[in-house]
């Protein structure tokens, strides 16, 4: 497991690329504070919950783009810690794909963020409360990110646990990632993921980041850029991120930005045909 203040070595990144997953301990235990203090002042400037309405502690509440609202959280993708993560992961040319702040509720089932056959996506997690394994922490299955083999075509069934193995989710073989505040846990999007046992008000949010799409594969990027529309956002990235940025960020920001033009019709159009932004 990686620890504070030291780059990946090649046995970490090889843990991530055969597992799918690392828990970095302690890696933003020098700025936790500030980093949850900024977490609370967003939710208050949004109305303290989901789409400007108070948590109610019934359903997860969620703000998208989330470290683009606070200037001092934009700043977490100029971390030396974050940034050499992803350059060790993904390149030293990884786009970031934008985040996601979060009041979970209750139990979260199995699934995987995406299911990518070509270029690597992962998604750094950061709690801001301590979780374990009767109380809402990240549950993962190794190995399940690999998207060819029986192994993760067998788990494509997760969703129907119970009738399958004869198991309900929470006993579902896997590794809780037990967290405690200043932790970072990052996972390939792929991994099959879960929690379970969680209570009404989990803090918790995340940093998306991918390998940079090669120019024969923008017509997917732009696809997946279109999913951001159930979030009715216009952009991918907050006003804030981009005015903020330096050059070493327009780094990871520049080929998103540039391929995220049709993303304010099609929200126009989902605000159209929902009732509600979705809450993830």
């Amino acid at each position: 497991m990686a620890s504070v203040g030291t780059p990946l070595t090649p046995p970490q990144v090889r843990h991530f690329e055969t597992f799918g997953f690392l828990a970095c301990r302690g890696l933003l235990s020098d700025c936790i504070a500030r980093i949850t203090a900024e977490f609370e002042a967003v939710w208050a400037a949004r109305g303290g919950g989901h789409d400007g309405r108070p948590h109610d502690g019934t359903a997860r509440s969620c703000i998208v783009p989330f470290i683009d609202q606070s200037e001092y959280l934009c700043t977490l993708l100029d971390h030396p810690a974050i940034l050499g993560i992803g350059a060790a992961l993904l390149g030293d040319d990884f786009n970031y794909m934008g985040s996601d702040g979060n009041y979970y509720v209750g139990d979260t089932g199995w699934h995987s963020d995406g299911w990518h056959h070509e270029g690597r996506h992962l998604k750094m997690a950061i709690y801001l409360d301590p979780v374990t394994a009767t109380t809402g922490c990240l549950r993962v299955i190794p190995g399940s990110h690999q998207v060819d083999g029986p192994f993760s075509s067998e788990l494509h069934a997760l969703g129907q646990a119970g009738e399958q193995w004869g198991l309900r989710g929470s006993e579902v073989p896997a590794v809780p990632l037990e967290s405690t505040p200043g932790d970072l846990l990052v996972f390939n999007h792929n991994l099959k993921h879960a929690a379970f046992g969680g209570g009404q008000r989990r803090r918790m949010f995340t940093i998306n980041l991918c390998q940079r799409y090669p120019n024969d594969r923008l017509p997917a990027l732009r696809d997946y850029l279109s999913g951001h529309a159930r979030f009715w956002i216009d952009r991918a990235y907050g006003e804030t991120m981009l005015r903020t940025a330096g050059p070493e960020r327009r780094r990871h920001l520049e080929q998103v930005a540039a391929n995220d033009g049709h993303l304010a019709e099609l929200s126009r159009l989902a605000r159209e045909q929902m009732t509600e932004p979705s809450r993830g």
